[in-house]
């Protein structure tokens, strides 16, 4: 099975059937795959090669989704870039992709033309939302209605094979350069399947996704969504919370995928609960473990929805889920490796460790990432030998620990653990129990230089009533519940946190 499957054969089974809602806007399956069709025959009469790559530069859009799959039945390769990308990541990444073609609006155009000018692979930049197109750019201009207009509905003759790139999967670049990641076919069909297995969707499900199509988390809405015939209803983006619960409930959501930012802020309105969203089935986290206090707050509101809290990363999409008989009782794990996945934990040396043991996580299954686009120094670093002759497995660079039972417990990121006093700090233990003063939204642990232990503990903490809790009050709760070396030596109140694109705390500009 190919990616673009997913809605091929939902169109025909289900023509008739709503399969996406954006705004104001709702187009049947038919409908959908008929203008991915007509889009992969404009790639196709315009030059693009089995295996080239498309770069997609806009906000959630019905022309997203339609880019998504018209680049993969013309044979492309798809790669959706952050809505809030500057010229400058932009252009690094167009000529890093070797992109053939750019889709993005009208009103991105400040950003694409420039970037556009120093691209040399790129043949032309497909435009919607008309006007505002810079006549200063050497790449062909071309207008989306235009492009696809007169082309044929029907389905193209696609030569891709399971094991060929569908998309590159740029990860956010806050520490380097941004790398591609590599994702086939058969990694996405195999995920895809076994996300939805456990989470036992099927087309009666109408998914929200309000997290950006860039974000893999965001885009597999979208695929599986269209794979089971379900009904997808798209988000521009989170600014309005009040404005999506409503939405939901007028849509008769039943599923609903979000990362910690999201819940946090929804958390904070009286509306979001059980009674206003009676279809919603089921709850899903990921990109950051959820706080325990929040895992409580929503089972408390939802008490008849299923809350899976999970763990992944882009590099595999995803690793394990968290059964939702099991969130009562152990709270703080993201669960038991997803159907058809194999993890084990390692030392340092890369031997295995005992139950109880922190070490390194690693995956095995085929949906580990065929590797980094272009950079073959570090697919040798997070790709390694495996099990089988010949095989690779993940080193996720993640710091996990096993229960008895075999539950995974996220520890931190290699690169995020403090070490101060001699002793080593996961953050998340530490933000864990800020989460549990009353009145504390939102918070974050770095560390922080000092001339004594070497790096410190810094909190910083987004508070309901900024008047209501002081420094002391957060240094004395911890000091109750933390041993003595992983009590925050300063703590700042802030009135948010700063995000990466897809919604996750952005540690390094805290720093």
């Amino acid at each position: 099975m190919l990616v673009q499957h997913f809605l091929e054969h939902s169109a025909r089974r289900l023509p008739d059937k709503t399969a996406l809602v954006f705004g104001n806007e709702r187009l049947t399956y038919g409908a959908l795959n008929a203008l991915a069709n007509r889009f992969a025959h404009a790639l196709m009469e315009a030059g693009l090669l089995r295996g080239e790559r498309v770069a997609v530069f806009l906000d959630n859009s019905i022309e997203t989704v339609i880019s998504i799959f018209g680049t993969l039945k013309a044979g492309g390769v798809f790669s959706v870039l952050s809505p809030t990308m500057k010229e400058r990541k932009l252009s690094y990444i167009l000529n890093h992709l070797d992109a053939s073609f750019l889709v993005t609006h009208a009103s991105k155009m400040n950003q694409a033309a420039p970037a556009s000018a120093d691209a040399a692979s790129l043949r032309a930049v497909i435009t919607s939302g008309g006007g505002g197109v810079s006549p200063h750019t050497p790449v062909s201009i071309l207008d989306w209605d235009g492009f696809i207009r007169g082309k044929p509905d029907h389905e193209p003759s696609c030569p891709s094979i399971d094991i060929d790139l569908a998309t590159i999967i740029y990860t956010s670049g806050t520490t380097a350069d941004p790398k591609g990641i590599m994702m086939t076919h058969l990694n996405m069909t195999h995920v895809s399947s076994s996300i939805i297995s456990y989470l036992q969707n099927d087309e009666a499900d109408v998914i929200m996704d309000v997290l950006p199509l860039s974000f893999d988390y965001g885009l597999y809405q979208a695929l599986m969504s269209l794979r089971i015939g379900g009904t997808l209803v798209l988000e521009r983006s989170f600014s309005f919370p009040y404005a999506i619960v409503e939405r939901m409930a007028g849509e008769r959501v039943t599923g609903f995928p979000g990362v910690p930012t999201v819940f946090a802020m929804l958390l904070r309105l009286e509306s979001f609960n059980g009674r206003i969203l009676p279809h919603l089935r089921y709850i899903t986290n990921t990109g950051a473990p959820l706080p325990v206090r929040h895992i409580q707050l929503l089972r408390e509101r939802f008490p008849n929805v299923a809350l899976y809290s999970m763990y992944g990363l882009t590099e595999c999409k995803r690793v394990s889920y968290l059964p939702p008989s099991e969130i009562d009782r152990r709270p703080e794990s993201v669960g038991i490796p997803i159907p058809n996945t194999e993890v084990f934990i390692v030392d340092e040396h890369g031997n295995r460790v005992e139950q109880g043991m922190v070490g390194e996580l690693v995956v095995r299954g085929a949906h580990v990432m065929k590797g980094y686009w272009k950079d073959p120094e570090e697919t040798a670093k997070r790709l390694r030998p495996g099990l089988l002759p010949d095989e690779k497995v993940l080193f996720t660079g993640d710091l996990f620990r096993m229960d008895e039972d075999g539950f995974l417990y996220f520890i931190a990121r290699k690169d995020d653990l403090i070490k101060t006093r001699g002793e080593r700090v996961s953050p998340r233990e530490v933000e864990n129990a800020i989460h549990e003063i009353p009145g504390v939204v939102e918070a974050a642990v770095i560390a922080v230089p000092d001339e004594i232990l070497g790096s410190a503990i810094k909190a910083f903490v987004v508070v309901e009533s900024p008047a209501g809790l002081t420094e002391r009050d957060v240094i004395a709760h911890c000091a109750k519940t933390l041993e003595t070396f992983m009590v925050p030596k300063y703590v700042e109140f802030v009135s948010d946190l700063p995000r990466t694109s897809s919604g996750k705390v952005d540690k390094k500009a805290l720093r």
